[in-house]
């Protein structure tokens, strides 16, 4: 390959590493807050909880 070319071809390939790295950090940013994420962390986990123990303590209660 004539030196010019090589040149090119090395720019091109930083361009894409460039590009694919990007393209990685946008994709994290965008699935980090996803709602699966949010589940699994335990954000919701004491409304759910917390509903459930009432409705199954007042089912007991009615059956007493």
């Amino acid at each position: 390959m004539a030196e010019p070319a090589k040149k090119v071809a090395q720019q091109t390939e930083d361009r894409l590493e460039n590009l694919a790295e990007t393209v990685r950090e946008k994709f994290d940013k965008v699935t980090e807050g996803t709602y699966r994420d949010r589940i699994i962390g335990g954000r919701f986990a004491e409304d759910g909880d917390h509903a459930g123990e009432r409705g199954r303590a007042e089912t007991e209660r009615k059956q007493d």
